[in-house]
């Protein structure tokens, strides 16, 4: 039997690949892990539990091949993600068996994240959160506003000097959190986890700008459960003028931009302002035109009155006769002989009853 080096058997395994194999293959795997080290990129591509290997993205293809995906897709290569790349097969006598990645097509992808996106959607919609939030009443003023953005973006900032400008007290308190990455659903729930429902009016989850792949946090199905189950109203504003994101669907309010979001809230104010104007003068209106009934009513009154008055009954040739002060109103109360008085419009006059 035939003896070798390992070297001679490492480059006779090298021989058998390259006499055997395809200069380069298509093959589907999901992203596990993702690095860059000196302008190369470094992956794990898996198959489940069934499969598993390195794959390298040389700095040369790496620039032109990243640029191409996130033109095509919006959406920067990260973990999790399914992709469908073109690869050779190299194997080193040292570092054995890994692939080098010259291609990728976007438009797998693109339907892989399409439809996960129609999978959370479906499933929210089972679970009946998809409609949650448009069930909760919107309070009359939304003036006490939990805000959930990360502490130093551009667009809290933009917020919150919107609001600031405006000329209502709104009352703004920050839960920080990560607003893109892996880490950035659970950083939100945890957030919306701290706000006490009774301290305020509305939740606000902001972001600024940044890659639309960043967006992928907001498909996540367990961040969007948590807000679709939120005791306030959550308004949105963390996407581009052309990106909707699952959250936003759960939204009771969706809007572009953290920009958007204060404009929005400003309007609602005014309109309540305007709409207390307006009952304001209606209610002076409603005043004036009671007064003025009632006022009709004690004239009315007084008339009555008037027309009952003794006096006038007097003016018109009528007396009254009265006997130890009492009205008589009946001859039978008489006697011959009985004093009594006459009433009459000028003055009164004593009598004696003859017959």
């Amino acid at each position: 039997m035939a003896t070798l080096t390992l070297s001679e058997l490492c480059a006779l395994i090298g021989e058998a690949l390259d006499d055997s194999l395809a200069a380069s293959y298509w093959v589907k795997a999901e992203i596990s892990s993702l690095s860059e080290r000196g302008g190369h990129m470094y992956l794990d591509l898996i198959e489940g539990k069934s499969a598993k290997m390195r794959a390298t993205c040389w700095s040369g293809t790496k620039e032109m091949l990243t640029a191409y995906f996130e033109s095509e897709t919006g959406q920067s290569l990260q973990p999790g993600m399914s992709v469908l790349v073109e690869v050779e097969i190299q194997y080193h006598a040292v570092y054995g068996l890994s692939l080098s990645i010259i291609g990728i097509d976007p438009n797998y992808t693109l339907g892989d994240l399409a439809r996960q996106r129609q999978q959370t959607i479906a499933q929210l919609q089972k679970d009946g959160l998809l409609d949650a939030q448009q069930l909760l009443p919107l309070p009359t003023l939304i003036r006490r506003i939990a805000v959930i953005s990360s502490p130093k973006s551009a667009g809290y900032e933009d917020f919150k000097h919107q609001l600031e400008t405006s000329p209502y007290a709104f009352s703004l308190t920050l839960f920080g959190a990560t607003m893109q990455g892996e880490g950035a659903a659970p950083s939100i729930i945890a957030a919306l986890d701290e706000i006490d429902s009774t301290s305020f009016d509305a939740v606000v989850i902001i972001r600024g700008g940044g890659a639309t792949a960043d967006l992928n946090c907001f498909d996540d199905y367990t961040l969007c459960a948590v807000c679709a189950q939120c005791e306030l109203p959550v308004l949105t504003g963390i996407g581009h003028t052309r990106d909707i994101s699952v959250l936003d669907l759960v939204a009771h309010e969706a809007l572009k931009t953290p920009t958007a979001v204060a404009e929005w809230l400003i309007h609602r104010m005014d309109a309540q302002m305007d709409r207390l104007a307006d009952l304001l003068v209606r209610l002076h209106r409603t005043a004036e035109r009671q007064i003025l009934i009632r006022q009709h009513r004690v004239e009315l009154l007084e008339q009555r009155l008037a027309a009952c008055n003794p006096e006038r009954i007097y003016q018109r040739g009528y007396s009254l006769l009265t006997k130890n002060g009492k009205i008589i109103r009946s001859v039978t109360e008489l006697q011959p002989g009985d004093k009594v008085t006459s009433h009459l419009a000028d003055g009164t006059t004593d009598m004696t009853v003859n017959g």
